[in-house]
């Protein structure tokens, strides 16, 4: 696969991966291997609930544990758990065989938001004890997933705004806002240093992450020294499912320095 499609494709399982929590434990092994499908779920005023499959396709039983908690983002859009009733779900443990699968129920309850709220279900696996061989460690893993459920307003709006773009000391800082009342995906956050004859002396692409309605995100990139010196502009491209956005800010020496 060519590098520019293998990188589009881990941005987008990015969210779900980054979910996937790893504990190691020496002295013990907890063997489990399951997914999930859909990796979220969107409800409607016309669709209020859900279903989850989860499919075991590790070699031996497994058992989950499975918990709901409200989804927000703080001021530098770093994600925020809070235990909530909102969501009513069912089972919240269940056991699959090797090779089984079952489904997770789950709804919203309450009246359409005016803006989108957001929460998570975690499906987490407990482990079950195994006697170690003696005088080896051995390593295990305990999978946590935690798909998005997304309660749609009944009226969406789209946007997105550049509340800041600054460069100083050799830094450039890019402050992206969700102006609508759903959530973007922001794909990625492109900087491009151009000289006046328009060479390129420096690019960098960062990878985005959810940012929800009403949230804002810094965004940082260091530019080399000799870069930002010898560079004339600076150009700022954010794309996301929803909105592109992009700026120029023309470089001055005095934002190089230390």
């Amino acid at each position: 696969m060519p590098a520019h499609l293998m990188s589009a494709v881990f941005r987008r399982i990015l969210p779900v991966l980054l979910t996937a929590v790893l504990f190691f434990i020496a002295g013990n092994a907890f063997p489990g291997d399951f997914r999930v499908t859909p990796i979220k779920l969107a409800f409607t005023a016309n669709a209020k609930s859900g279903v989850i499959t989860v499919i075991n396709e590790g070699t031996a039983k497994m058992s989950l544990q499975i918990s709901a908690s409200e989804w927000t983002q703080d001021g530098k859009g770093k994600d925020v758990y809070t235990e909530t009733a909102d969501i009513v779900f069912y089972p919240k443990i269940m056991a699959l065989e090797k090779g089984e699968q079952r489904v997770i129920r789950a709804g919203v309850k309450g009246p359409q938001p005016l803006r989108e709220k957001t929460y998570r279900l975690f499906i987490e696996e407990i482990p079950e004890r195994k006697k170690a061989d003696e005088g080896k460690s051995q390593v295990s893993i305990v999978i946590r997933f935690a798909p998005p459920i997304f309660v749609r307003p009944l009226v969406e709006s789209r946007s997105g705004s550049l509340e800041k773009v600054e460069l100083a000391k050799g830094k450039l800082t890019v402050v992206v806002k969700n102006t609508g009342n759903v959530h973007a995906t922001i794909t990625a956050v492109t900087v491009q240093a151009k000289a006046s004859d328009g060479r390129e002396v420096f690019a960098k692409d960062i990878s985005g992450w959810y940012l929800l309605n009403g949230v804002s995100r810094p965004y940082e990139a260091a530019i080399p020294r000799d870069a930002c010196l010898g560079a004339s502009t600076v150009e700022v491209t954010v794309k996301a499912d929803t909105f592109t956005l992009s700026r120029t800010v023309n470089v001055l020496k005095d934002m190089c320095k230390p």
